[in-house]
């Protein structure tokens, strides 16, 4: 007598693979028809951009102490994990630096500049630390310090590398500083208030705000969530801090249109908005706002009216050299062949550019950073 056939019904082993892969693929094609459904286009409509090639005014270099430079990381910023990251979008490892010095950063920095078809100049930032009670700086609270003199001393071996200095201004020679990064080409100071630890609406700092002033220093400074050091005082980055500098007349510019952060019950970014109708002398700027953790951003520095007229162009090198940064973030804004057009730019300039320009940063941002750097 013949056994009746038995059905082949595969095994819960055998089977998961097979399953997996038709619920990739179904999400796959959902992705796909998402996309084509709700794709939105750019935030603006993309426009040429200027003539002349661009200036980046917000740009890191990185240090270790090696050669002489200066520059220190503190240990547990040695031992994070975000340190080789960090080094490797420089295109450099801590290895290389010891072999070769730090200012081996600075010279990668100008040739993969000067290799940019669309920008010409960045303003290199160094990185004054936290100062202590007798006005000196307080290694055992600082992480990363970059100093002046390197970052003044490497600059002016090149051409397309312009110096931006960065002076605590609870140092006990904080005006004496500013005189000296004048006198030594410095085009701004830069500051992160929550990583150097002092309040800028602390009034024993209208002497240095005045002397910004008189040597016509405009002042970057960090607003919002820092969350590229290990510790930061988020609230000493509230932009409704910025008050007293501004009413003396600094220039102000505030990163990332203070992205990410919030007090006092209230996002960062809408504390400083209203601010730009009252003061003239503020400005922002669009570094970092293509990162994958600040999504959203982008559109609003671009279509809301507070900021018309007071963005300018950086990028906050070496982040957009990470993937941090990438067009496929963006699949309702662009389509796919731009997407694999930008990430296929092996200038990371070029790059961080032609993303922000396809999805929609106009002309005139892309310009201004040249008009108030001339």
């Amino acid at each position: 007598m013949t056994a009746a056939p038995t059905s082949a019904t595969p095994s819960p082993k055998r089977r998961w693979p097979r399953l997996l892969a038709i619920t990739l693929l179904t999400l796959s094609l959902g992705g796909c028809v998402a996309c084509k459904v709700f794709h939105s286009g750019p935030y603006r409509a993309p426009e040429l951009l200027p003539e002349a090639k661009l200036l980046d005014m917000h740009v890191h270099t990185a240090g270790i102490g090696a050669g002489d430079s200066g520059c220190f990381i503190s240990k547990q910023m040695e031992s994070s994990w975000k340190l080789g990251i960090y080094l490797q979008s420089f295109g450099t490892s801590r290895e290389e630096l010891q072999a070769k010095g730090d200012a081996h950063v600075v010279q990668l920095i100008s040739r993969q500049l000067a290799e940019s078809k669309h920008v010409g100049q960045a303003i290199l930032l160094a990185m004054d630390g936290v100062v202590d009670a007798n006005g000196e700086l307080d290694k055992s609270r600082t992480e990363i310090y970059v100093p002046n003199e390197f970052i003044a001393k490497e600059t002016a071996k090149t051409t397309n590398l312009l110096f931006g200095a960065s002076i605590n201004p609870l140092r006990k020679d904080a005006l004496a500083q500013l005189d000296w990064a004048k006198a030594n080409g410095a085009r701004l100071v830069k500051w992160i208030p929550s990583i150097m630890q002092f309040d800028p609406a602390d009034k024993r700092l209208t002497p240095f705000y005045r002397k910004l002033v008189e040597l016509k220093l405009p002042l970057l400074t960090h607003a919002g969530q820092e969350r590229s050091f290990t510790h930061a005082r988020d609230e000493l980055c509230d932009p409704q801090r910025l008050h007293l500098p501004l009413k003396l007349g600094v220039t102000m510019i505030v990163a990332h249109i203070a992205s990410t952060g919030a007090n006092a019950g209230q996002r960062d970014t809408d504390r400083l908005a209203p601010m730009m109708a009252t003061y003239t002398n503020l400005f922002s700027e669009i570094s970092s706002l293509t990162q994958v953790n600040k999504l959203g951003y982008l559109r609003e520095a671009l279509t809301r009216p507070e900021w018309q007229g007071r963005l300018l162009f950086g990028s906050d090198f070496p982040l957009i050299n990470t993937a941090l940064c990438s067009p496929y973030c963006y699949p309702l804004q662009l389509t796919g062949e731009q997407c694999r057009r930008i990430s296929a730019i092996e200038n990371p300039w070029d790059r961080d550019v032609e993303l922000k320009q396809a999805l929609g940063v106009p002309k005139e941002v892309f310009a201004r950073s040249r008009q108030l750097f001339p």
